[in-house]
């Protein structure tokens, strides 16, 4: 069996400092045989329909001048990883060697750390229903046995090494060859390079797919938790310009999105929930509403309780380990927007439930102060989301820094709907006319910030197919729904009670859109 070297001397070691484990995937030996594959299986028993690593292959060139070219694809074992970030619990986490490693007894299944890696490289374990990827075989390294895939490869084109022992074959390679990383604009550092990859490899859009997608698929996910990329989209797109000959992909596996219609969901529930307290207090500062008005004093906070409720029950749906929910506050990882985001919806339905409280005993006092709470809380309720989106790194669609007040603007709109529908339940209210002005407001400045999303010209090449994919793309009909719905709804000060479902549905139907348009870029 193949064994490390021994290990430096203590002089040496404090010379050396800690060790960095890294890969180096000499693309020019690889044959594409898959053992690595197959050997990674078997000593990590991981089931079939997943894998931790595979072997991607493009076919590079025209007939009779063409060549196959492989790229071994996994974990990059990031310096500075965003899964760890994004992970609430820490099950994903660094060890001090640089090893990226995960704890399945205490992941929840949130699939942040999907969402967050720009590699697609994690997956859900089908079995056990906890996050799982490449991990170096850590148990074996450990031990002073090398990984499962470095034994088995017949031509050495897998190695690894400490990056901080110059004497290593790996620090050599890396330090006096030309060497590659995946996707090093998103500054992760990875620890994993490559030796002699073609770029149409490397780069997930540099290779055309074929007509009809009639190719050796290999097999990641599972129908329903989100779709494959549109064909459509990516054969209209020319994504073999990127590369310096014609290329076509002849073997990958197949993208899926790891947050499916619950979390679509999940973001107008939310919105619902913040902005209909953030509606009615923003009538009572304009004069249109009292303190004591039944709208202020049990139906904004009400509401707002309702729809925290559902919010928090789809967010625990969604969850692979739903039962471990919990962990979110027992095991935090305050970095972890997910940590953070819990926090504000607990913060937001302590607040709403002293407002309701304070409206039931009409103690105007602690309603006001009571309100100021809740309007803070709101606010970080309907806004934290994105920065959650921001965490995932590889989602360039999300990656806007107006997405903020854009969601602000969400809450109003559809907060404000259902306040509108609670007044015209209740019979004539002279809040209506205000409620209505507000959703009409804010339906507008809603349809803005779409037009700027669809029309300006987006910096990266995977943010300008995920828009194509929202606004063209699969999900084409939900979006176009959406902003006819709420084009109509603008209209609210002047049809009234027709506003709001016009609303609430094309809101929904537009962050559906844009929830799963965000995700439907390849990244691997």
């Amino acid at each position: 069996m193949t064994t490390l070297a021994e290990p430096p001397a203590a002089p040496e070691l404090e010379r050396a400092g800690r060790p960095r484990w890294v890969k180096v995937l000499d693309q020019t030996r690889c044959i594409g045989c898959h053992a690595c594959t197959t050997a990674c299986k078997s000593e990590n028993d991981v089931p079939l329909g997943v894998t931790r690593t595979y072997v991607k292959s493009v076919d590079v060139g025209h007939f009779p001048q063409v060549r196959r070219a492989f790229q071994v694809t996994r974990c990059n074992q990031c310096e500075d990883p965003p899964c760890v970030a994004a992970c609430p619990t820490g099950a994903m986490h660094q060890r001090p060697d640089g090893i990226v490693d995960f704890d399945k007894s205490i992941c929840i299944g949130c699939k942040a750390c999907i969402a967050a890696c720009p590699y697609d490289a994690i997956f859900i374990n089908p079995e056990d229903h906890s996050a799982e990827k490449c991990n170096f075989c850590a148990h074996r390294l450990d031990i002073g046995l090398e990984p499962a895939c470095v034994v088995v490869c017949p031509t050495e084109a897998i190695l690894v090494g400490d990056l901080n022992d110059p004497s290593s074959k790996v620090a050599r390679i890396v330090q006096r060859e030309p060497v590659a990383v995946r996707r090093p604009e998103k500054e992760t550092k990875p620890g994993l390079f490559y030796k002699g990859a073609h770029q149409s490899t490397l780069d997930p859009l540099a290779a055309d797919r074929p007509e009809g997608g009639l190719f050796a698929w290999a097999t990641q996910g599972h129908p329903g938790e989100g779709g494959l990329f549109s064909q459509e989209v990516v054969s209209g797109h020319p994504a073999h310009a990127n590369s310096s000959a014609a290329a076509l992909l002849s073997y990958d596996v197949p993208h899926h999105a790891p947050w499916g219609w619950r979390v679509s969901l999940y973001t107008w529930t939310k919105g619902i929930s913040a902005g209909a307290i953030l509606a009615a207090v923003l009538a009572v500062v304009a004069g249109r509403l009292h303190w004591h008005d039944a709208l202020v004093r049990f139906a904004a906070p009400s509401a707002a309780l309702v729809f925290l409720a559902i919010t928090g029950v789809l967010l625990i749906w969604d969850l692979k380990h739903p039962l471990r929910f919990y962990m979110i506050f027992t095991k935090h990882q305050w970095r972890s927007w997910l940590v953070r985001g819990s926090v504000a919806i607990s913060f937001y339905g302590a607040a709403a439930t002293a407002m309701l409280g304070a409206g039931i005993a009409d103690a105007r006092t602690a309603q006001e102060i009571s309100a100021a709470f809740a309007v803070a809380g709101g606010l970080a309720v309907a806004c934290y989301t994105a920065w959650l989106f921001a965490q995932a790194k590889a989602r360039d669609l999300w990656q806007s820094p107006l997405l903020p007040p854009h969601l602000a603007v969400q809450a109003v709109l559809v907060g404000g709907a259902v306040l509108l529908a609670v007044a015209h339940g209740i019979g004539p209210h002279g809040a209506v006319p205000a409620l209505a002005a507000a959703v009409g407001a804010a339906a507008a400045a809603h349809l803005l910030f779409v037009a700027g999303e669809a029309t300006l010209t987006h910096p990266t090449a995977h943010a300008h197919l995920a828009a194509r994919e929202m606004t063209r793309g699969r999900f084409a009909p939900a979006f176009w729904a959406g902003v006819v719905l709420v084009a109509a709804a603008v209209a609210a000060p002047w049809i009234g009670v027709a506003a709001i479902p016009l609303a609430l549905v094309g809101l929904i139907c537009h962050e559906h859109a844009y929830v799963q348009a965000g995700q439907a870029v390849p990244l691997a």
